[in-house]
């Protein structure tokens, strides 16, 4: 093994995995001059709409992790985007996870946006990222193996829906870890982004714009967050179980104030909201 490639161990306490990577160590905090993901930037030379490549630090080997850029307009957000933009965003990440989850060597795609310097996005140009995993992570497997029916198929948000567009649906969870953290996922139980079709891909696009919009309005600021996709594994199985969806993880609990997890959630496992699942949606809904 090579200096600084990565080094997946398993701590024999918890059975968690970890990637050791410590060529990620000496990669710059923040761009030296300009943006690189404006047109004519380092990452973005030519003309784009959206655009995916290799990141230059790859946590999990060459090859297995990619930046998405949204849009070429520094200033815009993903809620800014509008269905067109949303829409050719959606179908690079169906376009992405098909292509990487080809590769025999890559068990699971996931997709995610950290969103605003308070969760460590070091760049302010809307873009998200792609890793390609060996294995399938641990939440996802959690989720994928949780026994009964499946519960996004079965659930009924109530009091805690926010929004709704077409056959996609957002609510807040019942026992949701973040303050006004929110569930999007398609009524129909459909498998993973590449078995999305054209009707469902418009809906997940509206209502990612939808409800990252409520997010901004509510505190009436732009809200850090954190969003991560989760859908069937890339390994060869069947994988019935899986109901493709998306998470998103707001930090602000409530006008500048930040969420913050803590030693007593990290060191039990248990986490503590202060704010009531119904409360957080009704507040989402009148935003």
């Amino acid at each position: 093994m090579t200096a600084g490639s990565p080094d997946l161990r398993r701590d024999p306490l918890s059975g968690r995995e970890v990637v050791v990577v410590a060529g990620r160590q000496s990669r710059p905090n923040l761009p030296g001059t300009g943006c690189p993901f404006c047109v004519g930037g380092l990452e973005a030379p030519e003309p784009y709409e959206v655009r995916a490549f290799a990141n230059r630090w790859p946590p999990l080997g060459a090859g297995k992790a990619e930046v998405v850029l949204y849009t070429p307009d520094h200033d815009a957000s993903f809620a800014s985007l509008g269905l067109p933009g949303a829409r050719c965003v959606v179908d690079l990440w169906a376009e992405r996870t098909e292509a990487l989850g080809a590769a025999a060597d890559v068990a699971y795609v996931l997709v995610f946006e950290n969103r605003g310097p308070e969760v460590g996005a070091t760049i302010a140009h809307p873009h998200g990222q792609i890793y390609a995993f060996p294995t399938v992570p641990a939440t996802p497997m959690a989720e994928l193996t949780a026994p009964g029916p499946c519960h996004l198929c079965e659930h009924r948000p109530g009091d805690r829906g926010v929004a709704d567009v077409g056959g996609w649906r957002a609510w807040v969870p019942e026992a949701a870890e973040w303050p006004y953290g929110l569930l999007l996922a398609p009524g129909d139980h459909l498998a993973d982004l590449p078995a999305l079709a054209d009707d469902d891909r418009d809906s997940l696009a509206a209502l990612l714009v939808d409800v990252l919009g409520r997010l901004d309005r509510l505190f009436d600021a732009p809200m850090p967050y954190m969003l991560w996709i989760h859908q069937r594994p890339t390994d060869g199985g069947s994988w019935p179980t899986s109901h493709v969806h998306v998470h998103v993880a707001p930090l602000f609990r409530g006008p500048g104030v930040q969420r913050f997890v803590a030693a007593g959630e990290l060191g039990s496992g248990t986490y503590f909201n202060p704010v009531d699942p119904a409360a957080a949606a009704r507040a989402l809904r009148e935003a």
